[in-house]
């Protein structure tokens, strides 16, 4: 006998919300009974499930009755408006939105990373941000190691990291400046098609945006160290899909290029990506659709005898959102820490 759990995804006709039901499907997840929730202007969608098409349904107040596990990817205020109610219902709240990720009483988790953390949810964990996770997968096996004093990190992020729609923009954007028109802007502030920028969301007093403090409070969070120094530039770029980052690590002492290679080579979630000769490492467009985070470049820092360099690139969309919340909904099954209240048996 093997137990199976009634399953709602909240956003589901989103880029996250849709690969949620790919990997829900394609990792053979113990589903027995799928529910699709979003906005009443997505309801009466059809989305495909295994053998099945699932009409999406308009999230309200009944909506988590009886279902064991949510997968939220809505938005932080829709997340904050819903996840109580889901939790009073008795189902557990994966959220990938930023409404609960620094609260105290809720784990922050990257599976490869702080799977324990999961043990102390009370309903809701949290899924890290993008960025964040990509990076925890590639230094964390590091820093295990040996203790990192500082991290550096820029990022290249494509267009996916603000939804399909925005990806939609992009492709329009590309298309209006080949045939000599102006690109018109919604998502984004600035035209993204043949150009980058900063990334723009809310800077703070420091003049540091809020996508970047997210990398910075998340990894301490994550690594359970409050005082790790790191600095973060946050960069959006005419990607579609996958960001990269690159990455500069302070020891406390060398950390050799052939320990680091032999560490990563051995990670989970990791796929080293190197091929010097050709000059071919991490790119996006081999990142797109795939689980693991590429990882390669890695080399000695010239400026620092204890600093180490390496250039990742991940699927925003994948690992850096919907595999992870499913990873982490895996972990849960594992330990036997999902659907206590409302478990289904099925043969």
């Amino acid at each position: 006998m093997s137990k199976s759990y009634r399953v709602a995804i909240l956003g589901a006709t989103g880029a996250v919300g849709t690969e949620l039901l790919e990997l829900l499907d394609s990792r053979n997840f113990p589903v027995a009974e799928l529910k699709l929730l979003a906005s009443s202007r997505s309801a009466g969608t059809q989305l495909r499930f295994k053998e099945e098409k699932i009409a999406v349904e308009a999230v309200n107040e009944q909506s988590f009755d009886q279902v064991d596990l949510v997968l939220a990817s809505a938005g932080a205020t829709t997340s904050k408006q819903w996840a109580a109610q889901a939790v009073e219902a008795g189902a557990v709240v994966i959220d990938n939105s930023s409404a609960f990720r620094m609260d105290a009483q809720v784990p922050l988790i990257v599976p490869e990373v702080n799977p324990e953390a999961a043990a102390s949810h009370q309903g809701i964990i949290a899924n890290p941000n993008c960025t964040t996770i990509l990076m925890a997968v590639a230094v964390w096996p590091l820093y295990q190691v040996q203790p990192i004093r500082r991290i550096v990190v820029s990022t290249y992020q494509s267009a996916s990291g603000a939804g399909a729609r925005a990806m939609d923009e992009l492709k329009a954007q590309a298309r209006a400046i080949l045939q000599g028109e102006t690109p018109q802007t919604e998502i984004f502030p600035y035209p993204l098609a043949f150009n980058l920028f900063p990334h723009n969301s809310p800077l703070n007093e420091s003049g540091y945006c809020q996508e970047e403090m997210k990398m910075v409070n998340e990894t301490r969070k994550i690594f359970g160290v409050e005082d790790l120094r790191i600095s973060a530039t946050c960069v959006r770029v005419p990607v579609l899909r996958a960001h990269s980052e690159a990455i500069n690590l302070e020891f406390d002492e060398p950390f050799s290029v052939a320990k680091a290679l032999e560490v990563l080579s051995q990670a989970p979630g990791v796929e080293l990506r190197e091929d010097w000769q050709a000059n071919y490492f991490p790119m996006p467009i081999d990142a797109t659709g795939r689980d693991p985070v590429l990882v390669g470049r890695i080399r000695q820092d010239i400026s620092h005898p204890c600093g180490l360099e390496l250039w990742l690139s991940g699927d925003q969309v994948r690992k850096g959102a919907a595999l992870n919340a499913v990873q982490i909904a895996e972990l849960l099954v594992a330990k036997n820490l999902l659907g206590r209240s409302s478990l289904v048996a099925s043969h």
